[in-house]
């Protein structure tokens, strides 16, 4: 955790941006999986990280607003659980760390709630995504689980989105140590790439890096011989001459900051002069991307600024044609690009997409649905302490290369004939992360590799 004066003014902010009555903070609890004592990997809920910084199971907090007080709710272990666990500190312990005086059992927490509700107060929530969280509410609140999220406080969400978006210095600091930790994820996932090895020994050696720095994966890893499939976690493939590889992979540090790279490489020392092709238009697109990172521009631009450069580098191969503006306008460039260019990044790795990307992403607006654009997760203007993904791509995936041809679609942008000579090709997507600046971006953490002439040194250190 940070010290605790920055969990106190995070919350002495939040009052000032939500109105009256309480909020109502739900940590997360264990999660079995397959018997209660053989649990999953515990990870707190995030926005009770950011507030509260407790990293332990079965905790809850109420910030009173109009009461200006702030109590945790939990249970301390016994000397029986110390058997198992080791000794561990009492929940007043934990609190004062975070600046918290005031601490209940649980099971006071129900009737706290109960007389709040009693005496009309509102009781702010966010949308919970646990189960079991779902089932706190209805038994605390009356909230049935079905309308969980459509019931949560929309001012408690418009104001953490408001706090959280903007990283300070030290939350600026941890996703940097994150990035820096996943560049070596990359390069040792790099080095192994050649013909014969499996998916499963590099996603291995990957994990074993994150792990190695005293955190864990931000997500689960994507290594795979198709990276036409967007999030391909499935390590059953093996790597082949004259293939190629994608990972995309991230590491969270101890203080649960997340980071977002990918990679991608050829299986053979070099790149043939068909993927060299294309991976010079990926390239085009992240570099016309990062250009238009600035405050003020909306992130939809950064967006379309890549796909205007994929659209016109397939026009000089052939694979697209007529006018670009009105080919993007209409989205026949999803063929290749079905995703968004990139996504807020912080405490998640797609930064509170449990709070909604309607109020994340788009500041309220109604999302596109248009094919491709629907997916972009973070359209709004950029902020100075944004951190964002920058990962626009390229991909031949097959099923929807048949799909269109037979549905015939912009057949005025698409030439189909020419498409299908790049049926197996794969996907392409190199990552990078940026806070934006008072003027601009920079780039976080120590450098990965990602030209062609970067990519393929990797493999003659290995060589040599």
């Amino acid at each position: 955790m940070f010290d605790q004066s920055i969990y106190v003014t995070r919350r002495k902010s939040l009052r000032t941006q939500v109105g009256s009555g309480l909020v109502l903070f739900l940590g997360n609890e264990e999660s079995p999986m397959n018997y209660a004592d053989n649990t999953y990997h515990f990870r707190q809920d995030s926005t009770f990280l950011y507030y509260f910084g407790l990293d332990a199971a079965g905790l809850a907090a109420v910030v009173d607003l109009d009461e200006s007080t702030d109590t945790i709710y939990g249970n301390d272990l016994t000397v029986e659980d110390f058997v198992w666990t080791g000794p561990q500190p009492s929940l007043r312990e934990m609190a004062v760390k975070v600046g918290v005086e005031r601490t209940e059992t649980l099971s006071r927490l129900a009737g706290v709630l109960t007389r709040a509700r009693a005496q009309g107060r509102r009781i702010h929530f966010i949308p919970p995504y646990r189960p079991e969280n779902k089932l706190k509410l209805q038994e605390w609140l009356g909230v049935l689980p079905g309308r969980a999220g459509s019931d949560a406080s929309v001012e408690l969400i418009k104001a953490v989105v408001a706090q959280r978006s903007v990283k300070s210095p030290e939350e600026i600091a941890e996703i940097e140590k994150a990035v820096d930790v996943t560049v070596d994820m990359h390069l040792t996932g790099m080095r192994m790439a050649r013909p014969g090895v499996a998916e499963a020994e590099i996603a291995a050696a990957v994990h074993r890096v994150a792990l190695a720095s005293g955190g864990n994966l931000a997500f689960p890893i994507i290594a795979t011989v198709h990276g036409e499939v967007l999030h391909q976690h499935a390590h059953t493939g093996v790597l082949r001459s004259g293939g190629m590889f994608l990972l995309d992979a991230g590491a969270e540090t101890a203080r649960h900051y997340a980071a977002d790279l990918s990679s991608t490489v050829p299986v053979d020392p070099k790149f043939t002069e068909r993927q060299k092709e294309i991976y010079r238009i990926t390239l085009a697109a992240h570099e016309a991307a990062k250009r238009s990172l600035k405050p003020g521009v909306k992130h939809l631009e950064a967006h379309l600024a890549a796909c205007r450069k994929i659209a016109e580098g397939l026009k000089d191969l052939g694979l697209m044609k007529g006018e670009t503006e009105e080919a993007v306008r209409r989205g026949a460039h999803a063929l290749f690009f079905p995703c968004g260019e990139g996504h807020m990044m912080g405490l998640d790795v797609h930064d509170m997409e449990d709070l909604g990307e309607v109020y994340v992403g788009y500041e309220g607006q109604p999302k596109s649905t248009q094919f491709g654009l629907k997916s972009l997760r973070l359209a709004r203007p950029l902020q100075p302490g944004f951190v964002v993904t920058i990962e626009p791509g390229i991909y031949f995936n097959s099923p929807l290369i048949d799909q269109w041809r037979a549905e015939k679609k912009f057949p005025e942008f698409l030439d189909y004939d020419r498409i299908e000579a790049y049926k197996g090709f794969g996907g392409i997507r190199n990552e990078e992360d940026a806070v934006i600046t008072a003027d601009g971006y920079r780039i976080l953490g120590k450098k990965k590799p990602l030209t062609i002439e970067e990519v393929e040194s990797v493999a003659k250190d290995l060589a040599a």
